[in-house]
């Protein structure tokens, strides 16, 4: 098939993309580079299957394919409240336009929509049928509510439309090519242990979250793609760890001498975050296979090659004769 992924230069985007190409797709990868970067694709540079397109999803673009991976979007508080207005214009506007596409070409589209859909929840684990908790003015809002938005657009393109929609909400993932500097709790917690900085838990440490590793999550949008389940379809780990605990893994792992120092937590951050994934399993025969401890070693093992490349050596000593 010929298959678009928007937002293809980014951590699970390429991810996607190695899949997809591994399996003979024809891939069009679509990035406006705010988040993404081209060595997460570089590989394919050169190949007659892969297309790279630059371009921003605010703005309409026309294309043939026959399915639609929807993933951009700024999805780290640190990047999504960089330019709130334009990751609420980018969850609106870049899904309608996406959506549009898919009425016109008549092609498949998967929505990746998240977990912060559901907030701070009050129901624990979250279901799909659980309608959230979130703060519709808060600084979070941008994405939480720009992602409900999407979801919205999704389901009403399909009934007013006829649209072929898939929409999946992903819990925190992980793993190689995450951005170093994207605010998010793994990538924190691996740079800052690397580069013998202390630990930063905001909080007491107590607020749980569930770690997907990436590749178990693009097997389970992949799934989703190309199963008969609309969705919302929950894509995540169940395994529940607090922060604190995941902390002191990663610094068990990569240096058991670091310091952890605690900050206060930040507006609308929230206190459990865990998958019920009956329905993806059910629907979709999909579960994560990969264990954290296995996860978070490639993920450091990455984080640590692109670090030392980052940081000129020291100038070999001049020879003496």
């Amino acid at each position: 098939m010929r298959i678009l992924v928007t937002g293809g230069a980014g951590f699970i985007g390429s991810h996607l993309i190695d899949r997809l190409m591994e399996a003979n797709h024809e891939v069009l990868c679509l990035d406006n580079f705010f988040t993404g970067h081209k060595r997460n694709i570089q590989h394919w540079f050169g190949n007659p299957r892969f297309e790279l397109i630059r371009h921003d999803i605010t703005e309409e673009i026309r294309l043939e394919v026959d399915q639609i991976y929807h993933l951009a979007c700024p999805a780290s508080p640190v990047h999504y409240q960089y330019n709130p207005v334009k990751t609420s214009k980018t969850n609106f506007l870049g899904t309608l336009h996406m959506l549009g596409l898919a009425k016109r070409i008549q092609a498949r589209f998967l929505l990746a929509s998240t977990s912060e859909v559901y907030g701070d929840p009050d129901v624990h684990p979250q279901t799909e049928d659980y309608r959230g908790n979130v703060n519709t003015i808060g600084i979070r809002s941008c994405y939480d509510e720009g992602k409900r938005v999407a979801e919205t657009l999704a389901f009403d393109y399909h009934r007013q439309n006829g649209v072929d929609i898939r929409v999946a909400r992903i819990f925190n993932t992980y793993g190689p090519r995450m951005q170093e500097n994207d605010g998010r709790v793994v990538s924190n917690f691996v740079v800052q242990a690397l580069q013998g900085n202390p630990l930063t838990v905001y909080g007491d440490g107590s607020q749980t979250r569930s770690f997907c590793y990436a590749s178990d999550l693009v097997e389970g949008l992949m799934r989703l793609m190309n199963g008969d389940s609309q969705g919302p379809i929950n894509l995540g780990n169940p395994d529940e760890y607090t922060i604190l605990e995941l902390a002191q893994t990663i610094q068990k792992m990569i240096n058991p001498d670091a310091e952890v120092q605690f900050k206060p937590l930040p507006q609308d951050d929230p206190r459990r975050r865990k998958p019920d994934i009956t329905r993806a399993k059910t629907a979709l025969g999909w579960s994560p296979t990969v264990p954290l401890e296995i996860g978070l070693q490639k993920t450091i093992d990455d984080f640590r090659a692109r670090l030392s490349a980052a940081t000129p050596s020291a100038p070999a000593p001049s020879a003496v004769s």
